[in-house]
């Protein structure tokens, strides 16, 4: 049975996720409440779980192509 990824707005996968999709560099973080307005947690404090959230976050936009297009 595959890991259940939690995508809830400010964790780890929606932060990958953005990141790729606002061209920001991969550096794993996430929230832990609503982003920007709660404390950051960065990659060092990270769990081996939550760092691969992260990364599926991030290829799941990659794999979409779902990129902002800035004008």
């Amino acid at each position: 049975m595959p890991k259940k990824i939690h995508t809830r707005h400010g964790g780890a996968f929606d932060r990958g996720s953005a990141d790729y999709y606002y061209s920001r560099p991969f550096d794993p973080h996430y929230f832990i409440g609503d982003t920007y307005s709660s404390p950051k947690i960065e990659a060092s404090s990270m769990t081996e779980e939550e760092l691969e959230a992260y990364q599926a976050g991030w290829d799941d936009a990659e794999a979409h192509g779902d990129r902002k297009e800035w004008r």
